[in-house]
């Protein structure tokens, strides 16, 4: 057996998310933004008048992703300090530099401010995959736009709508998913450089209490991370709440999958919509004949976990013990990147599911021709008043034939008879003919059509239209 068959290895890396996301989790990627965090500190600091050389900078730069992780890994055994034993291995590697790495600055320095480069790409990453099942459905919606089904409340048929307008209910999740990543994004802001207590009392010192150089060297660094500047006040880290923010908007997008997978199954039970299903897919191992909607299904499992990630933020959050503590860290190794990955593999399961919809429009044309009778009661009702019945009479025929017609229906398997039954009754005022004219499905989904088209063109479009040239890398994880 390999190392890999005997150790334990996450789903999210082995079976789900993409090597994308993966990789902005990663152990290199992180080691390599903290020697990016440490050259901007100390060329910063040299910028600013600090005993920096050039030489010194360059030095740092010329090692920026050469890490040797097995020294890494001996010093964090003796030291028990992650961030320790990679400046000591950086150091190894740099002893012109090596005086000066981290100088003034504690470990959330490097730790705070990579978790928010890595955030910020990850958020990026998850929009732009939004922004993928949010085109994928607006070929759907507009392709459905007006062909008729049957609407279920409370899963029990209901006045009905368009295919299309029903995709709309997922778009709109979606569009406020993208929103709501829109604004996160915009007031990300990174730690910068603030100090063991957030105090920045050791930079003070290092400017001889020239605290204009010690703002200056914050609002530098955070320029060149790619940020406007910093949060304007922390203790030794950033707030927790804009953890528990991002937990809370991949929590949103694991609500929005979750409706939208949620549908597609009960669809699928009604034979009406289908997720792919491959040439050489087995839907069972005992039962054939099966096509489970296995995409789906694992798309609400993940999406489960994502809404209860989310209280993981929020605990830690309020557990943050005065300037201090540090019982968020091995919390948040695991909520953050997983997370993230969760989200990666919910989405890229979104993509696939939306682009192939299998829609049966004969098994829907039928499921509605059975339930039109019922639905066109009303419309019977007013159209017979008009031609000189009595509506409350009329209302009382209508209920009991309805109800014998689900008697029928429901416990002897019969066809019902509603529509003949009440062209039968003499009080009822309206010819089989007429009857049948009013069974017309297009003349029961009211508005449906236009308001897709309405929200499609309004609404998705141009959100679709600012992010046209966004490309994501192809999943290499399959579906």
């Amino acid at each position: 057996m390999t190392q890999e068959q005997d150790r334990y290895i996450s789903p999210f890396s082995t079976r789900y998310a993409s090597d994308e996301m993966q990789g902005l989790f990663s152990a290199r990627h992180r080691a390599e933004l903290w020697r990016r965090l440490w050259i901007i500190l100390a060329e910063s600091e040299m910028e600013l008048g600090l005993p920096v050389t050039k030489a010194q900078v360059e030095e740092l730069k010329a090692h920026a992703t050469d890490i040797d992780f097995e020294r890494q890994a001996q010093y964090e055994k003796e030291l028990r300090h992650d961030v320790m034993s990679h400046i000591r291995t950086y150091a190894d590697q740099c002893p012109l530099a090596a005086p000066i790495i981290h100088l003034g600055a504690t470990s959330c320095y490097v730790g705070d401010n990579s978790d928010i480069l890595i955030i910020r790409d990850a958020l990026l990453l998850v929009r732009a995959r939004l922004i993928e099942a949010l085109r994928a459905l607006y070929a759907f919606a507009e392709r459905y736009a007006d062909l008729p089904t049957l609407a279920y409340t409370h899963f029990q048929p209901a006045q009905p709508t368009t295919v299309g307008k029903r995709a709309t209910l997922w778009m709109n999740d979606l569009v406020l998913d993208i929103e709501a990543c829109e604004q996160l994004l915009s007031t990300l802001r990174p730690l910068g450089c603030k100090g063991t207590t957030g105090t920045q009392a050791s930079f003070l010192e290092l400017f001889d209490g020239d605290y204009e150089k010690v703002k200056a060297l914050d609002q530098r660094i955070c320029r060149k991370m790619g940020f406007t500047g910093g949060v304007p006040v922390s203790g030794q880290t950033y707030s927790r709440k804009t953890d528990a923010q991002v937990l809370s908007l991949l929590a949103q997008i694991g609500v929005s999958a979750h409706k939208f997978a949620a549908d597609v199954r009960l669809l699928a039970h009604e034979k009406e919509l289908e997720e792919p299903f491959e040439k050489q897919q087995v839907g069972s191992s005992a039962m054939a004949y099966k096509r489970n909607p296995m995409r789906c299904e694992r798309m609400t499992a993940l999406s489960r976990y994502l809404i209860a990630n989310v209280q993981n933020g929020y605990m830690t959050a309020a557990e943050q013990w005065l300037e201090r503590t540090l019982d968020d860290s091995a919390n948040r190794r695991v909520s953050l990147s997983e997370g993230f990955l969760c989200a990666d593999a919910v989405l890229a399961l979104y993509l696939n599911v939306a682009s192939g919809l299998v829609v049966n429009e004969r098994v829907i044309e039928r499921n509605l021709r059975d339930e039109l009778p019922f639905m066109a009661t009303e419309n019977l009702l007013m159209d017979a008043v008009r031609a000189g019945g009595d509506r409350q009479k009329l209302h009382e025929k209508i209920r009991r034939y309805s109800l014998e017609a689900s008697r029928r229906i429901k416990q002897e398997g019969q066809p019902g008879d509603l529509l003949e039954a009440l062209a039968a009754d003499p009080d009822f005022p309206l010819t089989q003919e007429r009857i049948d004219s009013l069974l017309r499905p297009e003349l029961y989904i009211g508005c449906a059509g236009a308001q897709t088209r309405d929200f499609l063109r309004e609404t998705v479009a141009p959100l679709l239209a600012k992010y046209q040239d966004l490309q994501v890398k192809e999943k290499t994880i399959e579906v």
